[in-house]
């Protein structure tokens, strides 16, 4: 069973290499390659996960080694995989909702030229996430990390035609290319503090480590965490991300780029452990992201960003426990596993939608959509439901479990901690219901809403444009896009109780990441009450403005919080002073020091030397009775200074 670890990476791989090499030949079959081999990938994975369960908790764990990329003295790089229950967790979600991406997209991506490309990207990103949580190595996850790094940029550029999307791929590109700086860092500081990079090397080798090494390696981490899963500073690519197809938005934000620094952390648990300030980072930059994502969600009305936002944020909760050490590692995962489900869902949902409003995402042009897109309706409302934690609901299980964990921390800290998580539920209650109000209920604000001119074009426009030029004619998503959000929906209602109940997920993956319970001061009973409160509070809230009232076609201007909301929180702006021009104040600076100072020191030294060359060469003049009387005096010198010696 261990040779098929391989296989699992090879199988997308294979099928990005051949789509992307094999020429417009395979433009019709390209879409359905690239979801068997996504498929063929999930299915090795279950023949691996049934295996492992047939083990003892201790013995699960599988290796494969490949072979030696650099066996050299003192310095050893292997190729090589390891499988276990965390890695397994996520090959499972990888693969799996992968592959409903994969399925959706034939029929999302249908009449685009280019599918056979797109899908060979799709194939490429899967190829590698799945390295990055295979590697038995600190070096060869970050070759999987820069795969991710790479899959992304072409994927969310791809309707590169687009001045937005191009700008947005580079974005992403440059803001991740700074949380990546962190993980190289982090790699040269492993290897010249336990001299090496593999996990079982560092792992064992960390318990002797000073807490300052540890801190310092733990943080570099944190900072390539905050660069690939969009948290504070390193958020600001996540929403212009959305400028990408809709499945890539449902690929990048559920199950994998933005969840690979949630299993980076968890996975160091064991450095991580022995670093509390670096714990305390870890934690505070959760808790800003829970919240900072969830105001941007409550004030966009493009679909997608809003569900951007909330992408964010939970991936804050996500953050947020994983700081907590033991006591949150398994409920951080738990909740990657159940918004894996309902977020793929919500933005397949999404997707949905706008395939049938004529590719619009402004909600305020949406309203009284369930009646036209039944599936997507009861699909999308399920995934809301489990989102904002109804009771029995995936979310309600692993949320939950985060807010008892923070509480659990202990001392002032956890009564923080607990707070913010709880008005994190709230906002989540009120901006999700405000999207599912404004998009399903209501008056059809949709209707009279063509711009077209009278001199149009007779010729249909671009798929792009025509929300611009005809009125929508909503309607349901053919099959092989609904089958898919009806599997994620099921995932939505179910995962999260099949996790929960009987503590059946922590015992899966407590042989790795540990767990200790903690002395909460709140019993789970009263968080749990706290929460439906809140939930309630912040649905009822979201109806009172977007339910009982007519949404207006326009935005109103609102707060000063709301329109600093529709701007990300000046987020952008505040990188453009501080980065941007910063950058170009630093870069001015540097340009004068090296004129200056640099370049001063060096062209007055050679300006010195040139004036006393010239002078001197004054003195070979060619004239005889100059060299005689040179001659003279050097020679009245030397005799003067011996009669002068001799004095002395």
């Amino acid at each position: 069973m261990d040779n098929l670890i391989a296989l699992l990476i090879a199988a997308p791989l294979l099928g990005a290499a051949v789509l992307l090499c094999g020429g417009r030949a395979l433009d019709r079959v390209g879409p359905l390659v690239g979801t068997v081999l996504s498929g063929a990938s999930f299915v090795i994975g279950a023949v691996l996960f049934a295996d492992m369960l047939g083990k003892g908790a201790g013995d699960r764990t599988m290796t494969q080694h490949l072979f030696a990329w650099v066996p050299v003295a003192g310095f050893k790089a292997d190729v090589g995989f390891q499988l276990d229950q965390l890695s397994m967790t996520f090959v499972l979600l990888i693969s799996g909702v992968g592959t409903l991406i994969h399925i959706y997209s034939i029929g999302y991506m249908a009449h685009d030229e280019r599918r056979r490309r797109f899908f060979g990207y799709l194939n490429l990103f899967v190829a590698a996430m799945l390295l990055l949580v295979l590697a038995s190595n600190y070096l060869l996850l970050y070759m999987g990390w820069e795969g991710v790094g790479l899959a992304s940029y072409l994927l969310i550029g791809f309707w590169q035609h687009k001045p937005s999307a191009a700008t947005a791929a580079k974005k992403a590109f440059l803001v991740n290319r700074v949380g990546d700086m962190g993980l190289s860092i982090a790699i040269m500081l492993m290897f010249t503090t336990f001299g090496t990079f593999s996990f079982g090397g560092v792992f064992g080798a960390a318990h002797g480590a000073t807490e300052g090494k540890l801190t310092a390696i733990s943080l570099m981490l944190l900072l390539a965490a905050c660069g690939k899963s969009a948290q504070v500073p390193l958020q600001s690519w996540l929403g212009d991300a959305m400028e990408g197809p809709t499945p890539v938005s449902a690929l990048i934000h559920a199950a994998t780029m933005v969840t690979a620094g949630v299993y980076l952390i968890t996975r160091s648990a064991d450095l991580f452990n022995g670093a509390p300030t670096a714990q305390l980072a870890v934690v505070v930059v959760g808790g800003v992201t829970l919240l900072f994502g969830a105001i941007v969600g409550c004030a966009k009305d493009d679909i997608k960003k809003s569900l951007a936002g909330s992408t964010m944020s939970q991936i804050g909760y996500m953050i947020l426990a994983a700081g907590l050490g033991p006591i949150g590692y398994v409920f951080a995962i738990m909740h990657l596993v159940t918004h894996g489900f309902f977020k793929a869902g919500l933005f397949l949902g999404a997707g949905s939608v706008m395939h049938g409003m004529n590719d619009e995402v402004d909600m305020r042009k949406y309203g009284g959509l369930r009646k036209y897109m039944p599936v997507t309706f009861v699909t999308f409302g399920l995934g809301y439901l489990a989102i904002i934690g109804f009771p029995g609901l995936s979310g309600f299980f692993s949320k939950d479990k985060i807010v008892e964990a923070a509480f659990a921390k202990g001392g002032t800290e956890g009564w923080i901690l607990g707070a913010v998580t709880l008005l994190g539920a709230a906002i989540t209650a009120y901006y999700m219901t405000r999207m599912m109000l404004m998009t399903f209920f209501g008056e059809e604000r949709w209707r009279n809403t063509a711009t077209a001119s009278p001199d149009a074009p007779d010729v249909e426009p671009a798929a792009e444009e025509r929300g611009r030029h005809a009125e929508p004619h909503p309607h349901e998503s053919p099959s092989v896009m609904t089958i898919p959000m009806i599997v994620l929906a099921i995932g939505s209602v179910g995962a999260g109780a099949f996790f929960g109940v009987g503590d059946r997920f922590l015992r899966w993956l407590e042989p790795v990441t540990g767990h200790s319970e903690g002395n909460s001061p709140v019993s789970a009973g009263v968080v749990t009450a706290a929460t439906l409160v809140l939930l309630v509070v912040g649905a009822g809230i979201a109806y009172l403005q977007y339910g009982r009232r007519p949404v207006p076609a326009r935005a109103p201007r609102g707060s000063l919080l709301t329109r600093a909301a529709r701007r990300d929180l000046l987020q952008d702006d505040f990188n453009h002073v501080v980065l941007v021009r910063g950058g170009e104040h630093l870069t001015r600076s540097l340009v004068y020091v090296d004129h200056t100072v640099v370049d001063g020191v060096v062209n007055g030294t050679a300006a010195s030397f040139g004036g006393l060359s010239g002078r001197l060469r004054k003195l070979q003049n060619g004239y005889a009775r100059s060299y005689a009387l040179s001659m003279f005096g050097g020679t009245a010198v030397i005799v003067a200074a011996t009669l002068l010696m001799r004095a002395v």
